[in-house]
């Protein structure tokens, strides 16, 4: 069998290697149009600031290696150019002389992956410090002008993974970073009041960060961007475009091969394109959503790897199928970690999927040990069936092993009644004995059930403005140290002598800074006869955070006479 791939890195080097295990006689060739076949592309913003220290260290295999290690032919600087799938053969240009060649395939796989979206409509687009971050080349280009004196200011555009690990790393090699994205938050799997977590410490370490603007000229005097209306100019000596990806399939297209309707190469569960002689994999594809079945793109390695060992699999003729995809990923932002999985607000809401959520803020080991901090879980789940949706955790701790545990389980369409029996791993130093995932799921479990009812940080600025009436559960000095402007303070340790001062012909919302008093007060004021009762999710701790970052960029009135954020 003739195997010719075309792409190499996290889908077409997996799938070359795995049919090399599966079949000794096979002849592989693998069709690189860059000058590295195999590198680890989701560490190359770690080089700018040295974590990654050396340029080859992002070189995972040469074509020597692949050659001696795999017996699999090699070919850099090879850009295929076109498809003739009559005859089974490929056009091949060499992208150094220009020359052109051809091989003929038993099977093809396309891994051409995608290419960083670059607006025609920017003046100055083009620039010769305008960079791109997509493969070594690209990195050690952007290292060279950053490691020039006179490259001090960096205006990243875009807030996705990429640029916002640009962004941190920048800032270590000690580059003033200023940050430009177009919509109301980095990071756009997360939920808005999650993301405020993040967004703080994007201005904690310096970076500047403006949402809603639209980048429309880059120039010799810098970025200039439009917000509201109004135009303004950010001082740039250099320029990284990360505004996001497109799927590199004009070649399958020009072959005849079907594309989806988000613009990505079409394929089975076997990653078999309209030609069942040719797959695909990896981030040209379209594939699908696992709890939606709606299609979508995923451009992540480790879903890559899979649909590589999937075609290869069949190739073989190994029975093997994909699932679709869940949507997991994590990242580090300077000191906070973030992971998040399955559906978020928006796409469970795009859906049609009734559905709810609890946030919870919970220590992530036993709080006596030093390194105790507190972990932000989100948690969303289906009502009334209570199937897990989605999750988002941010923290100083391990917040990609509570989200993974969660993934898991949405991947075996689990509900809360599964995450509340999960059995964890525990000592004081690695967790608590009710991990955080519990503590979420049980609240879920009171939430989904209708035993407690809620209300989101996001909605605590119009209630406060409104003259809801407000308790703050925290004891006194808790509450002297900042507080919701026009609460009430009743702690938890003294409400059952105080009954008489809430209201019973009005909503009473509680909080207190986890909301874990204040859900014990809900229960006791339901106890004594009181309807109206809501606990604010989240509670001090998350309305601070939420409510931080906006007043700050938009200088509006704070709700709280003080922001707390341990």
């Amino acid at each position: 069998m003739k195997l010719v791939v075309v792409g190499g890195v996290a889908g077409g080097a997996s799938a070359a290697a795995r049919v090399r295990r599966l079949d000794e006689q096979a002849e592989i060739t693998i069709l690189e149009r860059g000058a590295h076949v195999s590198f680890s592309n989701c560490s190359l913003p770690y080089y700018l600031s040295g974590i990654v220290e050396d340029e080859d260290d992002l070189l995972m295999m040469t074509p020597e290696e692949f050659q001696k290690k795999h017996n699999i032919c090699v070919k850099v600087h090879s850009e295929v150019v076109a498809i003739h799938r009559a005859d089974k053969r490929v056009t091949v240009k060499n992208t150094v002389t220009g020359e052109c060649s051809e091989y003929n395939y038993d099977k093809l796989v396309l891994a051409p992956g995608a290419a960083p979206v670059l607006p025609r409509n920017i003046a100055g687009i083009n620039g010769e410090r305008v960079y791109t971050i997509r493969n070594v080349t690209d990195i050690a280009r952007v290292k060279a002008c950053m490691d020039q004196q006179d490259t001090r200011e960096v205006v990243i555009v875009g807030g996705g993974f990429v640029g916002i690990e640009a962004a941190e790393n920048l800032c270590l090699a000690g580059k003033k970073v200023t940050l430009l994205e177009g919509t109301g938050q980095i990071l756009t799997p997360f939920d808005s009041d999650m993301v405020q977590m993040l967004h703080k410490e994007l201005l904690d370490h310096g970076v500047t960060l403006h949402l809603r603007s639209t980048v429309t000229a880059i120039g010799p005097d810098g970025v200039t961007a439009e917000r509201d209306g109004r135009r303004f100019t950010v001082p740039a000596d250099a320029v990284i475009m990360s505004i996001g990806v497109k799927p590199e399939s004009e070649l399958a297209r020009q072959a005849g091969l079907e594309l989806g309707a988000t613009g990505g190469i079409q394929v089975n569960a076997h990653m078999q394109t309209s030609d069942p002689d040719i797959y695909a994999v990896g981030d040209a594809v379209e594939i699908f959503s696992r709890q939606t079945g709606k299609p979508g793109r995923l451009a992540l390695a480790g879903p890559a790897q899979r649909q590589a060992r999937i075609a290869a699999d069949h190739i073989c003729g190994l029975p093997s199928a994909y699932k679709g995809f869940i949507g997991s990923s994590c990242i580090r932002v300077f000191n906070l970690n973030g992971a998040v999985t399955g559906l978020n607000e928006r796409s469970a809401e795009a859906a049609g999927i009734r559905w709810d959520q609890v946030t919870v803020f919970a220590s992530d080991k036993v709080q006596i040990m030093p390194d105790s901090h507190y972990l932000a879980l989100k948690l969303l789940f289906e009502v009334p069936t209570g199937r897990l949706l989605g999750a988002q955790a941010i923290g100083l701790g391990e917040a990609d092993k509570r989200v993974d545990v969660i993934a898991a389980l949405i991947g075996m369409g689990g509900t809360l009644d599964d995450l509340l029996d999960f059995e964890h791993c525990y000592a004081p130093l690695f967790s608590t004995a009710k991990d955080v995932v519990h503590m979420a799921a049980m609240v879920a479990t009171n939430v989904c059930s209708g035993r407690i009812r809620q209300v989101p940080v996001s909605q605590v600025r119009s209630l406060a403005e409104s003259g809801a009436y407000i308790i703050d559960v925290r004891e006194v000095q808790e509450f002297e140290n900042g507080h919701i402007k026009g609460a009430h303070n009743i702690p938890l340790s003294t409400l059952r002598q105080r009954l008489d001062e809430i209201p019973r012909d009005r909503p009473v919302y509680l909080h207190c800074r986890s909301s874990q008093r204040s859900y014990y007060a809900c229960c006791c004021l339901r106890g004594h006869g009181f309807e109206q009762v809501f606990n604010i999710s989240g509670s001090f701790l998350g309305i601070s955070l939420y409510e931080y970052f906006t007043d700050q960029q938009e200088g509006r009135e704070p709700i709280v006479t003080a922001y707390n954020f341990n």
